[in-house]
């Protein structure tokens, strides 16, 4: 499913389907979210997960209704390389530790939604439904230091708009981070992924409808980037 400042959904297609059309196209790795299996009080559909997993070559992170070693052990075992938390990781940031003690922290991903609110960004839980009085900035430091591996960061704001990705704070939380950082939200051209890893100085750009509905293609945002003197595999 995509939509836009995570409302409006729209079915963007069959997921293992997908999943194995990227790997061929040249994605470096595909990110399954679970959107509402937190306000569902679900889990994360294990079948869905194994099958992607199965006809995928590529390293593959899941997220959505993960709360324990438990959950993230089934992940791992159906074929998850990473496992992303957000809500389980407010609600009890000792989480983060216990997993990345029990698995490593290369595999664990701290996902965090953030929103502009009268001028502070703002962490926000539930699939974006939930804000907190967490700052957004402070929040991803302190992930860090209970063991994340990685930063998954969204921007509410930009999310489905195709204006670009907020490069200002993703720049500020790179900036300050040791771990890699995912931007995620916003997406629309080339341009936009050229400007989030110089301007944003992200790690990776993550983006879902330009993709899904063909808007541009992989391995040409790829090239592009490498004219523009940033390293890519192709």
């Amino acid at each position: 499913m995509k939509g836009t400042n995570f409302v409006n959904l729209r079915d963007a297609g069959d997921a293992v389907e997908l999943a194995a059309a990227y790997a061929k196209a040249g994605a470096d790795e595909l990110v399954f979210l679970d959107i509402t299996a937190t306000v569902e009080g679900r889990k994360t559909l294990l079948d869905l997960v194994t099958k992607v997993a199965h006809t995928i070559n590529i390293p593959f992170c899941v997220g959505g209704g993960i709360s324990s070693v438990a959950d993230v052990s089934a992940l791992l075992n159906a074929g998850a390389d990473k496992i992303s938390i957000n809500s389980s990781a407010v609600r009890n940031p000792e989480l983060i530790t216990e997993l990345a003690q029990e698995f490593g922290s290369q595999c664990i991903v701290v996902a965090i939604d953030t929103k502009n609110i009268d001028g502070t960004d703002t962490v926000f839980t539930h699939g974006g439904r939930n804000p907190t009085e967490l700052k957004t900035i402070e929040w991803a430091k302190r992930v860090e230091e209970l063991g994340a591996g990685e930063l998954l960061l969204t921007s509410m704001d930009a999310d489905g708009t195709k204006d670009g990705f907020a490069n200002s704070l993703t720049a500020i939380i790179s900036g300050n981070a040791g771990i890699p950082v995912i931007a995620s939200g916003g997406a629309g051209t080339m341009e936009h992924f050229e400007e989030v890893f110089t301007t944003g100085k992200a790690d990776a750009g993550l983006a879902a409808s330009i993709f899904h509905f063909k808007e541009i293609e992989i391995v040409d945002l790829k090239k592009h980037l490498i004219d523009c003197g940033i390293p890519m595999r192709l």
